[in-house]
């Protein structure tokens, strides 16, 4: 009887865990603090402390996981009409949304505090601006219009800035062109989520690709267009002097890789050639951000 009762807590437990992982989307929220963590890398090279690191995750992790939770507090019942998301804890009522709001208020307030105890002001400022920005200005415009895709770049292009004031306390140039760099990728790289998500987007209705034609040549053009951009943007931090001719090569060479993917998008609209681009851009972030960290090694 005691055993039966002590595996039934501990699989109830496990339940609930599994609930707040989704809620906060881990896997993605672990992808946004390594790009911080890599941006505080960018800016002070191999002296870093790793108290700072790990306050920086800690507090990164926090505020996204909440900004995450907010986000499916007002999607709630859009969620639950897509397949991809309908098996989220709020989407099927595991979880009520007092629960879910309570948690994403503490773990918000505790990240912010985190970014400002251990690391600068200036850190907790830009955490902030990314967890409202986010659950209160991208999630709710998502139902109105695709412009919601470039407001939700905002908040998605912080984490590398936010790494590198982390480092500096100061908002420079170099925190500039990474903000410039990951906002300017995360359009081929969410418009080709969008591509292969297009029919279960649409029975929450949202349309979130570039052109109201859909999966047209226009919206795959447009994909194309800001893959290009990439390319002479990536290439700024060698010519402002923050990198060097180590790592403008590889990074070059990966800018013209991930347009080759993009045109091949739009040139067969294939559902087949968005996943290529969408696996390839997550390459491509992670490996020029670890390329402009090698290269101050």
């Amino acid at each position: 009887m005691l055993k039966s009762i002590a595996l039934n807590k501990t699989s109830g437990f496990a339940t609930k865990l599994k609930d707040y992982l989704l809620l906060v989307k881990l896997r993605l929220t672990i992808s946004v603090v390594v790009s911080a963590v890599l941006g505080y890398l960018i800016a002070i090279g191999s002296g870093f402390e790793i108290n700072a690191i790990i306050a920086l995750s800690i507090g990164g992790l926090l505020v996204v996981g909440s900004a995450n939770g907010i986000n499916q507090i007002i999607e709630k019942d859009f969620d639950s009409k897509m397949i991809r998301t309908n098996n989220r804890p709020l989407a099927t009522n595991r979880m009520t949304v007092f629960e879910a709001a309570l948690f994403c208020i503490i773990t918000g307030v505790a990240g912010v505090y985190i970014l400002g105890t251990f690391l600068n002001q200036l850190s907790a400022i830009l955490g902030f601006i990314s967890l409202i920005s986010y659950g209160f200005f991208y999630t709710p415009l998502k139902r109105f219009s695709s412009i919601a895709v470039y407001i939700g770049a905002i908040p998605g292009a912080i984490p590398p800035m936010l790494g590198w004031v982390a480092a500096t306390g100061k908002l420079e140039i170099g925190a500039a062109i990474l903000f410039a760099i990951q906002f300017l990728w995360q359009f081929p790289h969410f418009w080709a989520i969008a591509w292969l998500l297009d029919e279960d987007y649409k029975r929450a209705g949202y349309n979130l690709l570039p052109s109201k034609s859909g999966k047209s040549k226009l919206s795959a053009f447009i994909v194309f267009i800001f893959t290009l951009a990439l390319i002479p943007l990536s290439a700024l931090p060698y010519f402002i002097g923050i990198a060097g001719i180590g790592s403008l090569i590889p990074i070059l060479i990966l800018g013209i890789l991930i347009s080759f993917f993009a045109f091949k998008l739009y040139k067969t609209l294939e559902k087949n050639d968005a996943k290529k681009l969408m696996f390839f851009s997550i390459l491509y972030n992670t490996a020029v951000l670890l390329i402009l960290f090698i290269d101050k090694l």
